[in-house]
């Protein structure tokens, strides 16, 4: 994946999905491809794993649907969608060096591509103005932060992204190399789409971090310097205040204030975390573009460029990684997945085995009574009367 890296060897431009031209002695050897592989394998593999995972919790489990998980959410599918067109076809082009996809591949991977990296970008931009309107306008946040408000942005976000994005379906085709290699590339000069990646820049990664080191600002003014005022020392006497204190000790009630401030100031420090990381593995390949669109001889060293690529998948990767270790909530509700899933299999055998036991059962009470009626001339229970010797009923 590539946005402005490329360059041209003669008259043939190249690859705009490895980010490496084919000819280049590095990237063509075997330590390279053995190299590249094998990191997006592992960074994908567990990219594509962990996100899934995300969005079967927040789907499946009822107190994980709120406004925050769904843009999480979202930031999860953007995420997958990103390893699958952006990672998996790295792997068959550093193997054998050319596009394999034909011309709708090169269009559709290329396009999904964009598409999954900003609507990440507009995902973590979604959920940042949602943290501080929830935390510094608690009152509007009744009404604006809701479940039902965030699945029309996020409706909203991917049908703007996608229809922005069409864009480059115009911009690239199958390229012959001078080798007679086809390659997936740009289709007009450097030039032409230069405009079009610097809106891009500007718009899905300078100003979502702009905003995002804002809003952060004035929340952790909030959370940190003016924190929410405990019962106890608020000098305020209520109804309702009294009945909570005839019913439960005095440091329950304390303790439900400090709770929320923490919890509060947890998820806000995993959000931002997701942020700083977006802004950091993205920072290698935004600056190597940005200054290859106004050099003369381009930047692309091989293991350089492999390394801004395992940046760009490691920021699809890591998000899930980060809720496991930051959120309780989110580690609780993806071992809940793992065991709900064993319980489903575990449930399944023991009801196997339970019905086994009960005919079984049912067969010996059964033989049981047919051979104490057959024994006393009595007639069954079940209304049939017993065999003679010579079998006539």
């Amino acid at each position: 994946m590539a946005e402005n890296v490329s360059f041209k060897t003669e008259s043939h431009p190249v690859s705009n999905i490895s980010l490496l031209g084919p000819g280049n002695p590095v990237s063509e050897s075997v330590e390279y491809k053995a190299v590249s592989v094998f990191l997006v394998l592992l960074v994908c593999g567990v990219g594509i794993v962990g996100n899934i995972m995300v969005v079967l919790v927040v789907l499946t489990t009822q107190h994980m649907r709120t406004p925050t998980n769904c843009y999480l959410m979202s930031l999860a599918v953007a995420d997958l969608t990103v390893l699958v067109a952006a990672g998996l076809p790295n792997i068959s082009e550093s193997l054998l060096a050319t596009w394999v996809y034909g011309k709708t591949g090169c269009l559709g991977i290329t396009y999904l591509q964009y598409l999954g990296i900003n609507v990440s970008s507009c995902s973590i931009t979604a959920f940042t103005v949602e943290r501080y309107i929830a935390i510094c306008h608690p009152m509007r946040a009744q009404t604006m932060c809701t479940i039902s408000r965030a699945k029309r942005i996020i409706a909203g976000v991917w049908a703007f992204t996608c229809v922005y994005c069409t864009v480059w379906l115009f911009l690239v085709d199958i390229q012959i190399d001078r080798h007679g290699r086809a390659q997936c590339g740009y289709r007009v000069s450097r030039d032409l789409y230069l405009p079009i990646y610097l809106i891009d820049f500007a718009v899905f990664y300078v100003l979502p971090l702009l905003l995002a080191v804002v809003l952060y600002a004035l929340i952790a003014r909030i959370l940190y310097l003016s924190p929410l005022p405990q019962p106890a020392e608020s000098g305020v006497v209520t109804a309702a205040t009294l009945r909570r204190s005839c019913k439960e000790p005095a440091d329950v009630g304390r303790g439900r204030p400090k709770s929320a401030l923490s919890s509060r100031k947890q998820v806000t420090k995993m959000l931002a975390v997701v942020v700083i990381l977006f802004a950091l593995l993205w920072m290698p390949y935004r600056t190597l573009v940005l200054i290859n669109s106004f050099v003369s001889t381009p930047y692309l060293d091989a293991w350089f460029l492999l390394f801004c690529r395992t940046c760009i998948y490691a920021n699809s990767a890591i998000n899930p990684v980060v809720y496991n270790l930051m959120s309780q909530k989110f580690r609780s509700a993806f071992r809940g997945l793992y065991s709900c899933q064993q319980r489903d299999g575990h449930r399944h055998t023991l009801s196997v085995l339970q019905s086994r036991k009960h005919i079984q059962g049912t067969e010996l009470v059964y033989n049981l009574s047919s051979s104490t009626a057959a024994s006393s001339g009595l007639p069954l229970e079940t209304g049939t009367r017993p065999q003679n010797k010579t079998g006539i009923q």
